[in-house]
């Protein structure tokens, strides 16, 4: 099968933060910096990015490339190098192949409702409701079961239609536009808040830590779970793009880019979404859905300005849904074409077919249908890519690929970081999970 390439380090680079600028970024990493002591959830939550940076998307970009394939070929292959039957590892590949196409599924429901809030502050009907109250009412109508399947199959196809161009002509063009859009827009909203009365209440959360809850444990747990989420290690989607990834390119230097860039996504959403709340006098203790279709609509009617700012933030939200989607879906796609040897238009027609049927039938129960994705089949996917690459594998040919194209080589604390530290902190992240309900 003849594989599709990014054609140059920058498209790939922004079609990994495309992929990792999500929803954990807009409606969960300012719900936390509040909750959890502002500045001081952040000097936990940077160094578990720089740590799973160096070492988790290191790996699967690595991994991916040095196997020019997927889950499903690269585990297969691991497998083999060490003498095992190709089979078992096709076998464990699909948790992380079900994981990214469960996630996507259950991503594709909320991208609908993403399009029909961004339709009603065009038109204008988000304006007519009144108070919390009106929109918690009106969110639970598009969230039922059916209530939103217009808009729902409107976001698949944009999605699927990106996904069948291929990697350099869909997916890498697509992301070049919709990201660097996705920054002006939410960094744009961020000066205009800025200039409203009661902004600064909002940038106290930001400046201003409470240091004790540095001891705390929880703020600790919570910053490993929205790094570890927001960087999408998963053994899947970072993985996929790896295997596109010329050989001359350097790997370090692509991860550390994308952990920076998503990390500035998340500081900008933040920026944006917390003097937002300020200026209305509400206070940000809601996140997931909640957040972003329920209290921040509310915010922005009463704001002035508020109706080109709820239009532009949908616009910008949509975009980082898509993106993220088109990542998500890639992984089932690419392990059809690996395994049967399908045609793009081939594997994308399969999993678009059977991905739609499922996600509309699951529209009343996304977020318990999330939940198990993002507590269980995430990690665990992390977590296989993990020892097959590092511990599978084995020093020499994980070595091999990390400095392959690497302007400068990680020094010797790399193995026993990506060996123990990693592979450490993505069991926490999974016996945490679930025991605590979800931590990302």
């Amino acid at each position: 099968m003849d594989r599709d390439n990014f054609r140059s380090r920058r498209g790939f680079i922004i079609a990994c933060i495309g992929s990792a600028v999500g929803m954990g970024n807009i409606w969960l990493f300012p719900v936390r910096v509040s909750a959890l002591g502002g500045a001081a959830f952040l000097i936990p939550y940077f160094i578990c990015v720089i740590i799973l940076g160096f070492t988790g998307v290191v790996g699967e970009m690595a991994f991916g490339r040095a196997m020019s394939a997927g889950p499903m070929g690269a585990f297969g292959s691991a497998a083999e190098r060490a003498g095992k039957s190709r089979t078992l590892g096709e076998i464990l590949a699909l948790v992380p192949v079900i994981g990214s196409f469960a996630l996507a599924i259950g991503y594709s429901v909320v991208v609908g409702w993403i399009l029909k809030y961004l339709v009603s502050s065009v038109t204008g009907q988000a304006f007519k409701v009144h108070g919390v109250e009106g929109y918690a009412g009106e969110f639970n109508e598009v969230a039922a079961s059916f209530g939103n399947v217009g808009w729902h199959l409107v976001a698949l196809l944009l999605t699927f239609v990106i996904m069948i161009y291929g990697i350099a002509s869909g997916i890498e063009k697509a992301n070049k536009v919709m990201m660097p859009l996705f920054f002006v827009m939410f960094i744009g909203m961020a000066v205009y808040i800025a200039t409203l009365p009661g902004a600064s209440e909002g940038y106290r959360y930001l400046t201003e830590p409470d240091w004790s809850l540095l001891a705390d444990g929880k703020t600790w747990v919570y910053a490993l779970g929205q790094a570890f989420f927001s960087l999408s290690l998963a053994g899947s989607g970072t993985l996929v793009y790896g295997s596109y990834l010329k050989k001359d390119v350097d790997i370090p230097y692509s991860a550390r880019t994308v952990a920076l860039w998503d990390t500035a996504a998340a500081m900008v959403a933040a920026l944006t979404i917390i003097p937002a709340m300020a200026t209305a006098g509400q206070e940000l203790t809601e996140g997931g859905p909640g957040l972003m279709f329920i209290y921040l609509p509310n915010v922005f009617s009463q704001m002035p300005g508020g109706n080109v700012v709820m239009i532009i933030f949908f616009i910008a939200v949509a975009f980082a849904g898509i993106t993220s989607l088109v990542n998500l879906f890639e992984t089932p796609v690419e392990a059809l074409q690996t395994k049967f040897g399908l045609s793009r238009k081939k594997a994308v027609g399969i999993i678009a077919v059977t991905g739609t049927a499922i996600s509309v039938c699951i529209e009343g129960i996304v977020s318990g249908w999330m939940d198990v994705c993002s507590i269980y089949l995430c990690p665990i996917g992390a977590l296989i890519a993990g020892i097959m690459f590092y511990w599978v594998c084995g020093k020499d040919f994980v070595r091999k690929q990390i400095d392959m194209g690497a302007s400068r080589r990680l020094g010797g604390w790399y193995e026993y970081a990506s060996k123990y530290v990693f592979c450490g902190l993505t069991v926490a992240v999974l016996v945490l999970g679930s025991l605590m309900g979800g931590i990302g």
